[in-house]
């Protein structure tokens, strides 16, 4: 296999890699506050530990999967409107 045929690392993994990593972490403290919201009728230590450690599994989850958008714009966009719906919802929940 020559070197032209080598298929070229995309140049976009740096806007992806950031966007997974910026706004996965915003989306996983959004999913954190929206089970703590969720399991309000748990006592605050088992509600406080279970919203805590359901922060890692959901940020490095989005941080690998946001390899597979076409683009690093894509991944930006998409995680950006998951963030707005995200808080949006927690915003409203803790409001009523």
């Amino acid at each position: 296999m020559s070197a032209a045929a080598k298929p070229a690392i995309r140049r976009d993994w740096w806007s992806k890699t950031l966007a997974g990593a910026l706004l996965g972490l915003s989306l996983a403290f959004a999913c954190s506050g929206l089970l703590a919201l969720a399991l309000a009728g748990l006592p605050m230590g088992i509600r406080g530990q279970l919203a805590m450690w359901s922060l890692p599994p959901v940020w490095l989850g989005v941080l690998s999967g946001v390899y597979f958008f076409h683009s690093g714009l894509r991944a930006w966009a998409w995680l950006g409107a998951a963030n707005g719906l995200a808080f949006g919802l927690l915003a409203v929940f803790r409001l009523s």
